[in-house]
């Protein structure tokens, strides 16, 4: 196998031809515009094409069975022909006629990158939902080509860590069996829109936010003109006040709110991102119809794409660009640009939202009465019952966490094994369908309350039943230096030293809520800057030591975490983590949470507890 170079920077910007003609092509207004030569059909869209309604399959008709979008002709040809272009690449590569650089930006716009050991494949899981029948692919895959295990990430997705090169383009084809691809989860274009986990089945939620997240995903696909942005460019899509998709440290957040005369519509933010120079995103128009959602978007990424930097890999992000502006002019430009658009680009009819949102009917629910499925349980299952369940919308259901938080286990991994049990108990329990999770655990959203004690006794026998959901154990963690050819210290470790130290779930329930965030670098993959105790790994001397700050959310109330203090060696991280507690206990008010904590009494008693006596190494 080739020797492949470390993709450390950018994508360069060289002309990439598109695998099949975009479903967004610009045409003249109100004119007929023809489909590909495969399909004898025309459309009439108005000045793009979203989709071609004749080829439009039924939302009723859906393959397994489960409330998701089902791809249709132009889908199949994009990914089986992006999987026949790449096994040509791929083999032109490894037979030496294309040269590492040349190859570097095919296989990033594949998901392809290459880590500390072997090669990192990341395949996209639109705003994280899964079917069964996708799930069995991933633990397939994970068993024929890989070790035996996937991790899912922050962003929703599945990476594999050992892929061998020759292999990929196999694996790519598997996926495109299934409705799958790597297609856009690295370079610099627009990645994999996520959302909330909870989506459809919250029962406060304003709307559900998966149309939408399907509609700005067909659009940003293939964009011909954000194919290579000054840097990557992430969009989160989220319908209830709580913010489980972390909105406020993406590129751009879209908001599902309510207009000032009921109507729902969407608020738009913009320069949020976490890395090097994190920063919370700001709000550029309170109130968007939502008939202009698509070139209120475009607008954004056309300034972006225009006005962003290229010269310094670092301060590419639109958040650079947003800070240097000011966010007031940087919303003068934005809406400029928009009159612009707002008229000849992409307009989302209502044929369109209501042709989207059958793909996402709810499920056949069954009438049935709330009831109290852990009473006169045993210890362990109401514990489990209380952690790792959560409310649903319609009575006699629950959300179920399948927790990826064993104490054992890296966070966020799950073997083969148990993404084959998770598939076969989403059939049973859940109508084919699984979730990944923003905080990188897995989720069965329909599950009847009265079904609960059955399927918790499965999931604890396959070790996936940890009660420890929203707690201190419940970690976002990175892969670190275990993997990651950018991490300065290791994350994997770090989390089984935090895990072996806090073992007492009396406790840890004692504590409450307490997210823990943690990151091998300054990249924040593990989004440390918004956790409620952050930990940074950073390079002294050769040695890992680990930077902990207090007080950062994700939420609807997100803020940026404080640095305590000077660093500390990675085996005195759970020491620390313990002396922050135990300023916690002692200090806390009734019903207040340590975000709260911290932010009424600020760093300072933390930091004076931490330092006031040295930690054993």
């Amino acid at each position: 196998m080739r020797t492949l170079c470390y993709p450390r920077d950018a994508a360069p910007n060289l002309k990439f031809a598109l695998p099949s003609k975009s479903r967004f092509l610009p045409i003249t207004k109100g004119t007929i515009a023809p489909i590909d030569k495969d399909r004898q059909s025309l459309t009439r869209t108005g000045s793009h094409k979203l989709m071609s309604r004749s080829n439009w399959p039924d939302p009723g008709s859906a393959q397994y069975g489960e409330a998701m979008y089902r791809y249709d002709l132009t889908d199949r040809t994009l990914v089986q022909e992006r999987v026949a272009q790449f096994r040509d690449q791929t083999r032109r590569f490894l037979a030496g006629s294309l040269s590492e650089d040349e190859f570097r930006h095919l296989r990033l716009r594949n998901g392809l990158y290459i880590q500390r050991h072997a090669p990192m494949l990341r395949v996209a899981i639109p705003y994280g939902l899964l079917s069964s029948t996708q799930l069995r692919t991933l633990a397939g895959i994970a068993r024929r080509y890989d070790r035996g295990y996937g991790h899912f990430t922050t962003r929703q997705n599945i990476q594999y860590n050992w892929p061998k090169l020759e292999t990929v383009p196999d694996i790519l084809a598997d996926l495109a069996e299934v409705e799958m691809h790597a297609i856009q989860t690295s370079g610099n274009c627009i990645r994999n829109i996520t959302s909330d986990h909870l989506a459809g089945v919250t029962p406060n939620e304003l709307e559900d936010p998966r149309p939408w997240c399907e509609i700005i995903r067909q659009w940003s696909s293939f964009h011909p003109e954000f194919t290579y942005l000054p840097r990557k460019f992430k969009i989160a899509v989220t319908g209830a006040p709580q913010d489980r998709a972390a909105s406020l440290v993406h590129d751009v957040g879209v908001h599902i709110v309510r207009g000032p005369d009921g109507d729902l519509g969407f608020e738009i933010l913009a320069g949020g991102g976490l890395g090097r120079t994190p920063i919370i995103g700001q709000v550029l128009r309170e109130f968007l119809p939502r008939e202009h959602l698509l070139t209120y978007l475009e607008a954004i990424l056309r300034v972006y794409n225009l006005e962003g930097r290229r010269d310094n890999l670092t301060k590419a992000r639109i958040k650079i660009l947003v800070r240097s502006l000011g966010i007031e002019e940087f919303t003068r430009r934005v809406e400029a640009e928009w009159e612009l658009l707002r008229d000849a680009g992409p307009r989302v009819d209502d044929a369109q939202i209501a042709r989207m949102r059958g793909f996402f009917d709810p499920p056949a629910y069954l009438k049935l009465p709330n009831c109290e499925p852990d009473l006169g349980k045993e210890t362990a299952f109401r514990a489990w019952y209380r952690y790792n369940t959560a409310a649903h919308k319609v009575p006699g259901y629950r959300a179920v966490f399948v927790s990826l938080k064993k104490p054992d286990m890296p966070p966020g991994d799950a073997t083969d094994s148990q993404m084959e049990l998770i598939a076969d108990l989403a059939d049973r329990h859940s109508f084919g369908e699984v979730r990944v999770t923003h905080t990188q655990n897995l989720l069965l959203a329909d599950v009847e309350q009265r079904k609960t004690y059955e399927l918790w006794q499965t999931l604890a026998s396959a070790g996936l039943a940890t009660p420890n959901i929203g707690t201190l154990t419940d970690m976002i963690c990175c892969p670190g230096l275990d993997f990651c050819s950018l991490a300065n210290a290791g994350s994997i470790d770090v989390a089984k030293l935090i895990n072996e130290r806090f073992d007492d779930y009396d406790y840890i329930y004692d504590l409450g809520e307490i997210d823990v965030k943690m990151s091998g670098c300054m990249n924040a993959c593990g989004h440390h800057h918004v956790g409620n105790i952050g930990i940074l790994g950073v390079d002294k001397g050769g040695e890992e030591w680990y930077q902990i700050t207090i007080g950062g959310a994700a939420g609807a109330d997100a803020s940026l975490g404080s640095v305590i203090g000077p660093s500390v060696a990675k085996t005195q991280v759970p020491e620390t983590i313990a002396r922050l507690l135990d300023v916690y206990v002692e200090e806390r008010q009734p019903e207040e949470r340590f975000l709260d904590t911290v932010r009424r009494l600020g760093v300072k008693p933390f930091k004076e507890r931490v330092y006031a006596a040295p930690i054993a190494a």
